[in-house]
């Protein structure tokens, strides 16, 4: 009986002590994780340096951000930028959408030659980063003359869309096929039970779909660097670049009102995402199955 309450003591104290060791490790990853996020907020929030990116831990004298924020949208040409954004973000966003929703119910409803080995090819092209191919989609651009415009970014983000189709297929493997053939016994064509009966079953995977698809054209610099030259077709994350590399001590002296432009990006994503988190987090579990 004593071996048995010394076992179960030594026990409780294992799971006690790991438990600890695990919110440990979780606490620390926490803390280094929202590190970044304060530094940017303090940053954005602070006057101007003069002496360096950091100069004290606590300034003399916070404006609330009105210095920082007001010389953005005074001194910059951040509406535009921001405006650029939206529509290629927008724009690529609705056409990778589209192209990922009939691309998944194709590969989910229809059988045909080749349809596995295909989804194979799409799944291991999706693996590789898009940026290996920026050269060739670049000359590729350039032949075509529509380098150094906004369409050249909504082709570019929402050209490779299909490679993206195993989540969306997995959440239309799990509707039951019985829906479908009623209704196209009662007359519905593949189409009108796409549109009809399936979409707005959809609602979890569209909305997942809609927030990965605006956040990867919303924060890309790498394309926008190599097609886009000209000032007035800059983006976000591009003017930003060029504003803090403009002149020789453009990084000290315009941090702090880069940050603040870092703020207001930041803050519409994040804004965007807690509102359709539930969606988001749904669909993801919706569609993570075997198909």
């Amino acid at each position: 009986m004593k071996k048995t309450k010394t076992f179960r003591s030594s026990a409780r104290r294992g799971y006690l002590f790991s438990n600890a060791l695990v919110y440990l490790i979780l606490t620390v990853l926490g803390v280094l994780w929202v590190l970044p996020i304060v530094y940017l907020l303090y940053t954005a929030f602070r006057v101007q340096p003069s002496t360096g990116i950091i100069n004290q831990l606590i300034p003399d004298n916070l404006k609330l951000g009105v210095g920082n924020f007001g010389k953005l949208f005074a001194q910059t040409n951040f509406l535009l930028w921001l405006k650029n954004t939206l529509l290629v973000s927008v724009s690529s966003c609705a056409l990778t959408t589209a192209f990922i929703l009939m691309v998944s119910y194709a590969l989910s409803r229809l059988r045909f030659y080749f349809r596995k080995p295909l989804m194979r090819i799409l799944l291991v092209l999706g693996m590789f980063p898009g940026f290996m191919s920026m050269i060739a989609v670049y000359f590729i651009l350039k032949a075509m003359g529509l380098t150094n415009s906004l369409v050249a970014l909504i082709l570019v983000y929402s050209g490779s869309a299909a490679l993206s189709y195993y989540i969306c297929k997995g959440f239309f493997d799990t509707v039951p096929k019985a829906m479908e053939e009623a209704a196209i016994l009662d007359g519905a064509n593949q189409p009108t039970v796409f549109l009809r009966i399936i979409l707005p079953m959809a609602k979890p995977i569209i909305v997942y779909t809609v927030l990965t698809s605006f956040i990867s054209p919303w924060c890309d610099f790498i394309f926008v660097n190599t097609i886009i030259s000209e000032s007035e077709k800059y983006t976000v994350s591009m003017g930003l670049y060029k504003m803090i590399n403009a002149e020789r001590n453009g990084f000290n002296d315009n941090f702090t009102v880069f940050c603040a432009g870092a703020t207001v990006v930041g803050s519409i994503i994040v804004t965007l995402f807690m509102s359709l988190q539930r969606y988001y987090v749904e669909g993801i579990t919706s569609g993570a199955v075997k198909g």
